[in-house]
């Protein structure tokens, strides 16, 4: 498989002229701008997360999905990720099959446990049931995905089902990622399962990583599975700019922002400056810098780790749509053939 490279977004309210946040309507629009401009300068995949905040406000990623379907033609689309202990699989699965209609072979589903809590108590579940949830949701997924009649019975649905016909059917079983940030027990449950395991990595080495990966497929492995169906797929922070430096300084301010915003929200420690430091040069796992920079770290990144796809969030903190666009930009005509070059 060739190596893909995209981008992956939870939506970026604008600020107001007067540095109040704006309509979370207008993240929405401008999502599927960033969407389309991606599929034009030649990016293999656009992912949508699921946050439920003011400043991440893409609730729906399969909302989000459906609409892109219909206003693109090649690009992949899927979520990134789906917080699937808090939904029901089967309207996951049929949202996703929707898009699939409109967009054949083109859209998958990355199912996690969810990175932040938020819909724990907005859709009514506890979380002390956090992993038990996505465990017995994440098997009924599985099922209505291998067939259009399903009979299944959990701990957390109180009506089991009974031959139970699931619809619309995507042309082919969709392609289901676990989403992790790095708990090692759910790279062991991705290759215990023999899914394809999406890492979202926002700090550490690579050697971390890379040994995170060899417990998934060393997993995958004693499970029995074809090396081939164990991927691995990376999502990360970066942005990219003609003038490295200036790339680095635009993002970190913007970063900072937006994990400020999340921790005050939770009693937590503004990130410092040492993150800059620590994740933003060579083996780092924040991606910013000038486009050959880049190219080359991502080149370096995925031969250490073998992964098959890198997708790249870039529009955090309120970061004006125009820059957003033009680092899209820079990564699908520069980045990619330079990446794809080296990897050749």
């Amino acid at each position: 498989m060739a190596f893909q490279l995209g981008v992956y977004s939870f939506g970026n309210t604008p600020l107001e002229p007067d540095g109040t946040t704006g309509r979370t309507g207008q993240a929405i629009r401008d999502l599927i701008e960033a969407i389309q401009l991606a599929e034009a300068v030649g990016l293999d995949f656009f992912g949508i997360g699921e946050h439920h905040t003011l400043n991440m406000p893409v609730s729906s990623p399969a909302s989000v999905i459906n609409a892109a379907a219909a206003v693109t033609h090649r690009i992949g689309l899927g979520s990134t990720v789906t917080v699937l202990s808090t939904d029901d699989p089967i309207r996951v699965y049929q949202q996703h099959a929707t898009a699939d209609a409109l967009a054949p072979g083109r859209v998958e589903i990355t199912a996690g446990r969810g990175s932040s809590v938020d819909s724990f108590p907005l859709f009514g579940y506890h979380l002390e049931d956090y992993d038990a949830l996505y465990a017995s949701k994440l098997d009924l997924l599985l099922a209505v995905n291998r067939q259009e009649r399903v009979t299944w019975k959990g701990p957390y649905r109180d009506v089991p089902l009974e031959d139970a016909l699931v619809v619309p059917r995507a042309e082919r079983p969709l392609k289901i990622w676990l989403g992790t940030g790095g708990n090692p027990e759910s790279s062991v449950r991705a290759g215990t399962l023999g899914l394809p395991v999406a890492y979202g990595i926002l700090s550490g080495r690579a050697e971390q990583w890379a040994g995170m990966a060899s417990l998934y497929r060393e997993a995958g492995r004693r499970a029995g599975h074809d090396p081939a169906v164990l991927d691995v797929a990376v999502a990360s922070h970066g942005f990219i700019a003609e003038d490295g430096d200036q790339a680095r300084e635009t993002f970190f301010q913007h970063e900072v922002a937006a994990m400020a915003a999340h921790a005050g929200a939770r009693g937590m420690p503004r990130p410092g400056r040492s993150r800059l430091e620590a994740n933003y040069g060579p083996g780092g796992m924040v991606f910013a810098g000038s486009p050959a920079e880049i190219a080359r770290r991502l080149v370096d990144f995925q031969w250490v780790l073998g992964h098959s796809r890198q997708i790249i969030q870039m529009d955090l903190g309120h970061m004006p749509q125009a820059q957003v666009l033009r680092s899209i930009e820079l990564l699908g005509t520069q980045v990619l053939p330079m990446m794809r070059d080296a990897l050749a």
